[in-house]
Formats: C-alpha cells, structure tokens, sequence
C-alpha cells in the first residue's frame, strides 16, 4: 500500500529556518507526498521552491491555540492564499466551544471558508481538550460551516490523534467532510491504521520514515 499521497509533509516549529522550508520542499518532491504544511509566514517561500512540481501547499491559521480573533484568523486565510497556499488548516477557538459560545465556532469556520473559495479547509478540533459530546459538537458545526475536513490535532497540544477519536469523527461527520489524523503519528502501521479507517489525510513531520518503514519522533 503506497501511503505518500495521504501525507502532508509538516514543518510548523517556532525555529524552523527557509533552508529548513527548503529542504521540506525538497523531500516533498522526493517523496511525492501530497503536500506540505507550514505556517503561513512561509507559504510564499514553499511556493517558489514547489514551483513547477504538483505537490500542494498547505497553511496553517489560527496556529496553535485558535484564540485569536476572528478577523485576524479571515486576514491570515485571505493572506496565505494570496502568497499561493492551496489548503487551510485553522485551529477552532476551543474555549468559544467549552463556554457555550456555539454560534460563534460555526460562524468564524464559515468566514474562513468563504475567504478560502474554492480551496480546501481542514478545521482542528484539538482532541485532546475535548470531550467526546464535544468533539461532535465541533465535527457537527465544522460540516455546518461548510468545512472540507475535520482534523483531530496540532501537535502542539497535550496529545495527538486516536483511534477512538477518528471512529468517533467519522460517525459525527456521516460522510459530509473528510478526516484528517495529525498528531503522534510516527510509523507506517500506525499510518495504515487511520487509512483503512478511512482518514483521507495524515499530517505528520514522519512521512519519510512512515513511506520507508522507518519510525519518526516529534509530531
């Protein structure tokens, strides 16, 4: 089973350097995973140096906490797209959806997909601080909202993508946005696990180790 079109290729650390940038577009092309992921301060770097090849370019928002406002997280959407990101990935504000505020989580995911048009939008739930009710309330609101995939984990949170988690997703999503596992995922059996469950995509800084049989660390 050949796992390297599930994979975006991700690079989000703090000290993460444009040679580092560089390198992940390199090993993106090598590789032929199907995109890379970075911050959206770098996305018209991985633009250029993707330049001429078909892997995508996705852009985190919002990332990691999701606790900025609204309009800064359509801005930064609006932007990353404008420097060439072909994918979103925001993080929700899971504090909005822990305090009730429920309206406001359907409403910022469907601002950040209207600012996105045609191009797709994972939205990051954060599993790790949600209950299961929870996490498909914001499966529910992510599909409302018109979102593309619900997305289990940033990496930078207390834990990553679970089993359980992706069953439970899946069953709240009821085929209306696809899934994505990020988070801990380190290895090909693991990887292979969330596919034939039916995660669509893998978000990992291990996508060489996972297409060559090795075992990564980190996220």
């Amino acid at each position: 089973m050949k796992l390297n079109k599930y994979i975006d290729h991700t690079l989000l650390k703090a000290t993460a350097t444009v040679s580092e940038i560089e390198n992940l577009c390199a090993e993106a092309v090598k590789y032929d995973f199907f995109s890379v992921c970075v911050n959206s301060g770098y996305v018209s770097y991985a633009k250029e140096f993707l330049k001429g090849t078909e892997i995508k370019v996705c852009s985190v928002v919002g990332f990691p906490l999701g606790a900025m406002s609204t309009a800064a997280k359509v801005f930064e959407t609006e932007r990353a797209i404008a420097d060439g990101a072909d994918e979103i990935d925001m993080v929700i504000n899971v504090g909005w959806l822990q305090s009730g505020e429920v309206e406001k989580v359907r409403e910022e995911i469907a601002l950040i997909k209207k600012a996105c048009g045609n191009k797709v939008l994972k939205v990051i739930l954060e599993t790790c601080y949600l209950t299961d009710d929870e996490k498909r309330l914001a499966c529910e609101l992510s599909v409302k909202a018109g979102a593309d995939f619900v997305k289990t984990s940033t990496g930078f949170g207390s834990g990553g993508a679970t089993i359980s988690d992706v069953q439970l997703m899946k069953e709240a999503v009821n085929g209306n946005a696809k899934i994505k596992a990020s988070g801990g995922v380190r290895d090909f059996q693991t990887a292979k696990q969330y596919i034939d469950l039916g995660v669509e995509r893998i978000g990992t800084s291990n996508g060489i180790a996972i297409v060559t049989g090795g075992k990564g660390e980190g996220y």
